[in-house]
């Protein structure tokens, strides 16, 4: 019998793939080279009295509660969360239900206060997460929902800001409100003129967060969207995506080099 991970376990899963006793489908993932479908468990074994039965939230033998939540169709046993079970997106979710709703687009459930309030991105969950990797629809790390739709791992996005990024990685949009950023940049800017020779330069932008395409000013420190507020930093763009007659005459693998010297000048 395996060892048991938490001493508060009632019952073992048998997996319907290979028969074998389990506390839950991921120690069995853990120990096997194959995975447990949950949907599929059909008996549980009591860990009081040994008792193999069909799976059910209390034992028919001893009447020890397997757990306070119990879900029929995931075979979900846990402490009492306000879980429940959603039709849509397959799984039990942790609650109160009244304060989630199931976004049809997206498919999956949102808070509520994010009704009417978020951008939809077409079967967003079923991608995982673009930071780790890995699955997010069926994870127990909780999503975050960036402002553009995409999705993270709440952990992966704290992790994110802490090391100064504010991007989201698939399509680069601001993850926040970056107004306070942009001013800021806006002063560093006004402070530091560009060498005379390319103070008429004008560089055609692709903006990140309201995607208008635009012909600015150039300068080393960023390039203010025309269409908002938000201020295109040249890495984060891609130098693939610059053009104008500053770059006429030099190849992509200068440009990075040529931007250092301009910023030598303004130092």
């Amino acid at each position: 019998m395996p060892e048991l991970h938490l001493t508060t376990c009632f019952y073992l899963w048998q997996a319907p793939c290979c028969g074998k006793l389990y506390v839950c489908r991921l120690c069995h993932d853990a120990e096997e080279n194959h995975q447990m479908d949950r949907f599929k468990v059909r008996e549980v074994q009591c860990c009081e009295c040994q008792t193999v039965q069909q799976a059910q939230q209390t034992c028919q033998q001893c009447h020890v509660q397997f757990g306070e939540y119990y879900c029929d169709i995931c075979h979900l046993f846990d402490k009492d969360k306000k879980q429940y079970h959603c039709q849509d997106c397959g799984i039990c979710r942790i609650g109160p239900k009244e304060k989630y709703f199931h976004c049809v687009k997206c498919n999956l459930c949102l808070a509520q206060d994010l009704r009417g309030n978020h951008k939809c991105v077409e079967n967003v969950s079923r991608q995982n997460c673009p930071v780790c990797m890995e699955d997010i629809h069926t994870s127990r790390i909780g999503a975050h929902v960036l402002p553009c739709g995409h999705l993270l791992h709440k952990t992966c996005f704290d992790d994110m800001v802490r090391t100064g990024a504010y991007r989201c990685p698939l399509c680069m949009h601001s993850v926040w409100n970056m107004e306070d950023h942009w001013d800021q940049i806006d002063k560093e800017i006004a402070q530091s003129p560009m060498p005379t020779e390319y103070q008429g330069a004008t560089v055609k932008i692709i903006c990140n967060d309201c995607q208008a395409h635009c012909t600015v000013p150039f300068h080393v420190l960023g390039m203010k969207c025309s269409g908002c507020v938000s201020v295109c930093d040249i890495y984060t763009l891609g130098v693939d995506r610059l053009s104008g007659p500053i770059f006429s005459l030099f190849p992509i693998i200068c440009i990075d080099y040529f931007l250092c010297q301009i910023a030598d000048k303004i130092n």
